[in-house]
């Protein structure tokens, strides 16, 4: 079906054509036969790059300019979300019936706050939790969404992100059951089953724009599911490198998953010896750039320093403990071309498409600390697989496990190329996932009593896939509990939260949190410091995952509990009696520990060093400690806690920035961080008055400071500056730009 057929305004056409899409794909078009641009509910279920996206955006856009309808997208990653918020951009500049032009926009963080900001927008982007949040919070504009778009919606069968999607989902539907909803996904076995729950119309499709060969890897040979076979000379002793160099001769970029970080940074550097010897002068100039950048972004630290080095030779690897900015370079790098191989953790193929002619899975097991290697799913495998094949690029995609015996590669064959995806199933009902739904749904009054909550439990893939009564035992326990804990009361008709429950629904933390924050808060410790906080939030559920206390550590933790015990709010568990709980609570004061270190300026290479926590590890845990130290002057507020309350908000500033209290109010200007705030405090410039009277020279002359900064500091805090000053900084960044045009050309 060509694009000139498709009945969707002429301006969305016009744009769709320019940006080179004249013809749909086979599942597009089977999406269109299903009635999708009607309003009909779909589930779409077809292989990665077989332009389900753009089955979204046609139905999107069709919402917005001919119903004037909103439209709610949800992704379950934030990385996913910032792609696709970067994908519908596109149409901003369309426009509407009444002359005002499309407007996008995208929410993934501050689960405090219903963003009324957000009814301006005609498309949101969203994450499957913000949009959790929102609910609970009322926000009025949901009300006007017509059209739902889940992607990755087999996400459903995932442990931690599948519950928050399945509520959702299922909240939109009450909200509005005349809402249109779109699921995506790449792998669905049961998608009638699903597409039922969902009132929705399957399509299911194995169409690939660039054909898939699986196989597994014995040696030099790949023996694929077609029943072909390839053999290879051996240019290598390590199968997966000497693989990865053939395919390299070829043109092809290689993505490798491995199942530990430790692994994709070891085989990065293995392979990094070997293709740097293939690569032409051009491109090792290109890469010297790349590294350039990774080494100027972001603190410097033992794995900027690694990758950096390790990206001249056109590798690099890719895991959770990266720095959001280095991540980035590398996605970017990779898109284009420059770094032929890339090494990562499965985490990615959840993540950003980066897609690869070749793609090697390592190991088919994976490690979980604590409970050892287990082998991965299908459904996990085949979303790995799934990155194979460069649309425009590559006319075959190829994968392969690597089997070590013959043994093996026929276990291979049989449990995972040969094999169908699992089923997806609701992973709703334990208690610990339901508690917060339930309180939710009372503290948002989406139910008014105890059979209004089981009739909205009543609409989940759980019910629809069991039945109510499995979990009606678990909902009144955990409503008994609720009341108990002083969440919700009963008010002669029905059910109600009290003040303390829907602030701590609305907070978007797990109702025992908030319980271990208020108990913490009311005993106190014995003596109050930064590390009795730091621990109280450090003791929470939503804390995780936590710091692991290696055996090598634990009687050094355990030695400085005793000496600061009187600091804790809780009291350590006996080792003798419970020692799988006390080494918990020795994770929770190494935790601890970390922000404390972090909140005095300790460096990230020290942080590694000393806690062996890496960047991207420790962004995401500040990024919980300081919600949940959020929660906690929250609900300090609430206690009438106010002796305490400018103690723990001063102290999530800290852990925000890093940085000692003294220079809270120097990192306050955009362009100051821990380092430069620390320069600069250190120079004798304290306040922002001794800013405003310093010049320009001077600012300039200090480390990490430079023209530009100086230039924004003094933007930022006024203070009189001499003309001639202004002009000889303007001369100064002129003469360094035309340095910058000419080492180019």
């Amino acid at each position: 079906m060509l694009l000139e057929e498709l009945w969707i305004p002429e301006q969305a056409k016009q744009l769709l054509v320019k940006t080179g899409i004249k013809e749909l794909f086979p599942p597009q078009i089977e999406a269109l036969k299903a009635g999708v641009l009607e309003g009909r509910n779909l589930l779409l279920a077809s292989p990665t790059a077989s332009g389900k996206t753009l089955v979204a955006e046609m139905c999107a856009i069709k919402h917005v300019l001919e119903q004037n309808g909103k439209v709610l997208y949800l992704c379950p990653l934030r990385a996913l979300a910032s792609e696709k918020f970067t994908e519908f951009k596109k149409y901003e500049s369309l426009k509407k019936p009444d002359g005002r032009k499309v407007k996008v926009g995208i929410s993934t963080g501050d689960f405090d706050s219903s963003d009324p900001w957000l009814a301006r927008f005609d498309i949101i982007v969203a994450t499957n939790e913000k949009c959790d949040s929102l609910l609970r919070h009322r926000a009025q504009w949901i009300d006007e969404v017509s059209l739902v778009v889940a992607d990755e919606v087999h996400l459903l069968n995932d442990a931690e992100r599948g519950p928050t999607l399945e509520v959702v989902l299922a909240r939109l539907l009450q909200v509005n059951p005349n809402i249109q909803l779109l699921a995506l996904s790449a792998t669905v076995r049961n998608s009638e089953e699903i597409a039922e729950w969902l009132k929705a119309i399957p399509v299911t499709t194995q169409w690939r724009p660039v054909t898939l060969r699986e196989g597994v890897l014995l040696g030099t040979e790949i023996q694929f599911k077609d029943g072909g076979s390839v053999n290879f000379e051996k240019l290598s002793s390590n199968p997966i490198i000497n693989l990865t160099l053939h395919n390299i001769q070829q043109g092809g970029q290689v993505l490798i998953f491995t199942s530990t970080r430790k692994d994709s940074v070891s085989l990065a550097k293995k392979a990094a010896q070997e293709v740097g010897k293939t690569l032409s002068k051009s491109l090792k100039r290109s890469l010297e750039h790349i590294s350039e950048s990774i080494s100027s972004s972001g603190e410097k630290t033992r794995v900027s320093k690694l990758l950096a080095e390790i990206v001249k030779n056109s590798v690099a690897f890719h895991h959770a403990g990266l720095g959001s900015s280095h991540r980035k370079i590398i996605e970017d790098s990779f898109r284009e071309g420059k770094i032929k191989v890339l090494t990562a953790t499965p985490t990615l193929a959840f993540g950003v498409n980066l897609p690869a002619r070749m793609v090697i899975i390592s190991s088919y097991r994976r490690y979980d600390p604590g409970y050892g290697y287990y082998p991965i799913s299908v459904l996990e495998y085949k979303q790995m697989v799934g990155r194979a094949g460069r649309p425009k690029y590559d006319k075959i995609g190829e994968s392969v496990l690597v089997a070590k015996t013959e043994e093996e590669m026929d276990y291979l064959l049989t449990s995972y190329v040969l094999a169908q995806p699992e089923r997806i199933w609701s992973k709703i009902g334990v208690e610990k996932i339901l508690r917060t739904h339930v309180l939710a749904t009372i503290a948002s009054e989406f139910a008014h009593s105890e059979q209004g909550v089981y009739d909205f439990f009543n609409r989940t893939l759980y019910a629809f896939q069991y039945d109510l009564r499995a979990i009606k035992g678990v909902i009144a326990k955990i409503l008994k509990f609720l009341y108990d804990e002083g969440m919700i009361e009963t008010n002669g008709t029905g059910i109600q939260a009290t003040q303390f429950g829907k602030r701590v629904s609305q907070l978007y933390i797990d109702p025992v949190s908030a319980i271990i924050i208020r108990d913490g808060l009311n005993s106190r410790a014995p003596k109050l410091s930064d590390l009795s906080f730091l621990h109280m939030v450090s003791h929470t559920p939503d804390m995780f995952p936590k710091v692991r206390c290696s055996n090598r550590e634990i009687d050094k933790i355990a030695l400085y509990v005793e000496n600061h015990v009187e600091e804790f709010m809780f009291k350590p568990p006996d080792e003798c009696e419970d020692r799988i709980k006390y080494e918990e609570f020795l994770g929770e004061v190494k935790t601890a520990l970390v922000f404390k270190a972090w909140a005095e300026e300790t460096s990230e290479d020290e942080m590694i060093e000393t806690f062996n926590v890496e960047p991207g590890d420790l962004y995401r845990l500040i990024s919980t400690a300081e919600w949940l130290l959020y929660s906690s002057s929250e609900i300090a507020k609430l206690l009438g806690h106010r002796d305490i309350l400018r103690k723990i908000v001063e102290l999530r500033e800290r852990v925000i920035k890093g940085v000692k209290a003294e220079l809270l109010p120097l990192t306050k200007l955009e362009g100051v961080g821990r380092a430069r705030a620390r320069v600069l405090y250190n120079s004798g410039l304290r306040t922002l008055e001794d800013l405003q009277k310093v010049s320009l020279d001077s600012l300039i002359g200090l480390p990490l400071i430079g023209a530009a900064v100086a230039k924004k500091i003094k933007e930022q805090i006024g203070g009189y500056v001499k003309r001639e000053e202004w002009e000889k900084l303007s001369m100064k960044e002129k003469d360094a730009q035309q340095a910058l045009i000419d080492y180019y050309e």
